[in-house]
């Protein structure tokens, strides 16, 4: 039998205790590193945690879609818009002039001078001068059944023959007034005028009644116009030729309208002279105007109100960034059990962090990206409605998706940093 020494003995328990176990070696290395999350696993979680919730999901990024389909849409047709209207102009032309007769000095209509438009067209600069004027007291009609108040707003003008190619438009249909029609009761009628008939063909022999205090009579119809854009007077006016008027209708031969196209260049030299040029004795009873600057206004006009959208698809993208923040306070609430797992079985608080904060980029980046594709689609299909050519420019859709990013980011990153500070054990004690 073997005998033990009593120092042997005592010393045994106590070399047993001194022996490092494997928690004192994990100690005496060091605490493993956490593995590294790799990009993949990362999206694959962040897909999976918006998979789980996908009605919640998809509420929360709707807010977000409506904003920047808002934006990308006000930008697009905004776009679209100032490009057609920039193609009008161009095609149009800014070198338009118009003289009118103004106010007297005692209130009343002032009256151009017959041969103001021979004088204006003495002037250096201007190229060509077309006129109309007003046969005061003749109305239109389809038939002389018609009650004669009701008179749709139409007038009756005495037009010069080279008219439609000095205001920039042409005829839709048969031709306009010559040298022999314009003595004769024919009549070539506006754009809008030819609706308000109910007349969108010539047909031979076609004729509409015009009246005066004395009688009517019949004017046969020789054409149609297009669209006046820099006149719109002459799309609600019947037209017919000055000796025309003053042989048929008792017109007095005065122009209230006077048409000019000038050297681009001396449009502001010419449109300085007019008045005087076209009436020496009284220049303060002459309006001069440029149309193609009230197109430019109009442009002005519809950009400053396109602010008003934006302002409005602003509110959608902040309705929206609640949304997300509600939904990913939410998620932290909901998944304290899977972040104590994760952080018990090594998770870093970066990586709970790093993977809230992608979920909500990821719903973010989904609901902009149904934005600036629905925001597209409503330009593209507005846009070819009008005739217009589809204009989206790059910062509408880039500055979308740029503000779906930064709004997910905004949004998740207070619920992910309280994700990240819950420690294991209160994570774990809700299961």
């Amino acid at each position: 039998m073997t005998t033990r020494s009593p120092g042997s003995a005592a010393a045994g328990p106590a070399a047993l205790l001194a022996r490092p176990g494997p928690s004192a070696s994990l100690a005496a290395r060091g605490r493993p590193a956490a593995a590294r999350l790799r990009p993949a696993d990362l999206a694959r979680l962040a897909v999976t945690g918006l998979r789980t919730r996908k009605l919640r999901a998809a509420l929360s990024g709707l807010g977000i879609a409506i904003g920047v389909a808002a934006i990308v849409a006000v930008l697009g047709l905004s776009a679209s818009s100032s490009a057609a209207l920039n193609a009008e102009i161009a095609a149009l032309g800014t070198n338009l002039l118009t003289v009118t007769n103004g106010q007297n000095l005692t209130g009343g209509t002032a009256e151009l001078p017959i041969v103001a438009p021979g004088m204006i067209s003495r002037l250096p600069g201007v190229t060509s001068v077309q006129d109309t004027g007003s046969v005061n007291n003749v109305n239109a009609y389809r038939s002389p059944l018609i009650p004669a108040i009701l008179t749709s707003g139409l007038s009756v003008n005495a037009a010069t023959t080279g008219l439609p190619r000095v205001v920039g438009t042409s005829m839709v249909e048969g031709q306009f007034l010559n040298a022999a029609t314009a003595r004769q009761p024919v009549a070539v009628l506006g754009a809008t005028t030819a609706q308000l008939l109910g007349i969108d063909r010539i047909w031979p022999g076609e004729r509409i009644w015009l009246t005066q205090p004395s009688g009517g009579m019949w004017f046969y119809l020789a054409g149609i116009l297009k669209p006046a854009t820099l006149a719109p007077g002459i799309d609600t006016s019947v037209l017919v030729g000055f000796p025309a008027a003053e042989r048929y209708l008792g017109f007095d031969g005065h122009p209230s309208q006077i048409y000019l196209r000038a050297v681009t260049n001396q449009v502001s030299t010419v449109d300085s002279l007019l008045a005087a040029q076209a009436n020496p004795e009284n220049p303060s009873e002459v309006s001069v105007a440029q149309p193609s600057s009230a197109l430019v206004a109009q442009r002005d006009a519809k950009a400053a109100f396109n602010t008003l959208f934006l302002g409005l698809g602003s509110i959608a993208l902040l309705v929206g960034a609640i949304g997300v923040a509600n939904i990913m306070v939410i998620a932290v609430l909901e998944r304290r059990s899977e972040i104590g797992l994760r952080r018990a079985l090594g998770a870093t608080r970066g990586q709970i962090r790093t993977q809230f904060l992608t979920e909500a980029i990821l719903l973010g980046l989904a609901g902009g990206t149904a934005g600036v594709l629905a925001g597209s689609a409503a330009t593209a299909s507005y846009a070819r409605l009008k005739g217009w050519a589809v204009v989206i420019p790059a910062e509408a859709w880039a500055g979308g998706l740029g503000a779906a990013l930064l709004i997910g980011a905004i949004a998740g990153l207070w619920p992910a940093i309280r994700a990240a500070r819950l420690s294991p054990t209160q994570a774990l004690w809700s299961i």
